[in-house]
C-alpha cells in the first residue's frame, strides 16, 4: 500500500483571506511539510519582498490561510494516517465502485465531492449498462450519448425502445408518431432487441 502514496502527500495554494494579499503554498512531502508564501501588498516598503519557505508545522497559519478541515487532514498524515483511497486514480475507484450495489453507490456518493462526482459520472453510469445487460447496440450507445448512460439505465423497456424508434424517424426526416401507445417498429435490429430483453428497470433511484 506504501507504494500508492505520491510525493507530495497533499499541496495547497492560494490567497489569504481578506484584507491578507499575501499567496501562500502548503505541502506535505514523505519527508517535510513545507510552508511558502509570497507577499503581495500596495505599500512601497513590500514591493521588492522575495517569497520565503519554512519547513516546520504552522498550525495557526494553515487554519488561518486554508481552514480548519485542511488542518486536521495534514495533522493526521504527519502522524501516518494516510488516506489510502485518496491516491486511487478515478479508472481504478470507478472499477471498485461497480462492484457495489446501487444503493450502496448512493451512499458512497455522499460521502465527498470526489465520489459524488465519480458516482454521477457517465463512465460509471455506462459501465453499470455494460454490467447488467449482455449486449448493447451502436443505436443505445448512440442515444446515451444524447440523454446520457444514467437515463438509459433508469428508462424502462418500452419507453427506450420508443426513444430508439422516434430517433431513427427523425434521422430519417420522418416525423415521429406522438401517439403514446407507439407499437414496436418491426425494423428494430437484433441487437436493440437483445438489449431491451436484458435491460433491468430498477425501482429504486439514485440521488
Amino acid at each position: 500500500m506504501a507504494s500508492l502514496l505520491t510525493d507530495p502527500l497533499f499541496e495547497v495554494s492560494g490567497r489569504g483571506p481578506a484584507p491578507i494579499q499575501s499567496f501562500y503554498h502548503f505541502s506535505v512531502t514523505k519527508s517535510d511539510v513545507v510552508w511558502r508564501w509570497w507577499k503581495i501588498s500596495p505599500r512601497i516598503v513590500d514591493r521588492y519582498s522575495k517569497p520565503g519557505e519554512l519547513k516546520g508545522f504552522f498550525l495557526g497559519e494553515v487554519r488561518m490561510v486554508f481552514g480548519l478541515r485542511i488542518l486536521e487532514y495534514t495533522t493526521a498524515l504527519c502522524r501516518g494516517h494516510y488516506d489510502y483511497l485518496e491516491h486511487l486514480s478515478d479508472s481504478l475507484l470507478l472499477r471498485i465502485i461497480n462492484y457495489l450495489e446501487l444503493e450502496d453507490v448512493g451512499q458512497l456518493g455522499r460521502t465527498s465531492r470526489r465520489f459524488r462526482k465519480l458516482c454521477g459520472s457517465e463512465d460509471f453510469w455506462e459501465q453499470a449498462v455494460h454490467r447488467h445487460c449482455n449486449t448493447v447496440s451502436a443505436e443505445v450507445a448512440s442515444l446515451a450519448v444524447e440523454v446520457g448512460w444514467r437515463t438509459i439505465f433508469f428508462t424502462n423497456k418500452l419507453q427506450l425502445q420508443k426513444l430508439i424508434s422516434r430517433r431513427r424517424l427523425k434521422t430519417e426526416g420522418q416525423t415521429p408518431d406522438s401517439d403514446t401507445n407507439e407499437e414496436e417498429s418491426p425494423g428494430e435490429s437484433l441487437e436493440t432487441n437483445q438489449y431491451l430483453s436484458n435491460h433491468a428497470s430498477p425501482f429504486f433511484f439514485f440521488n
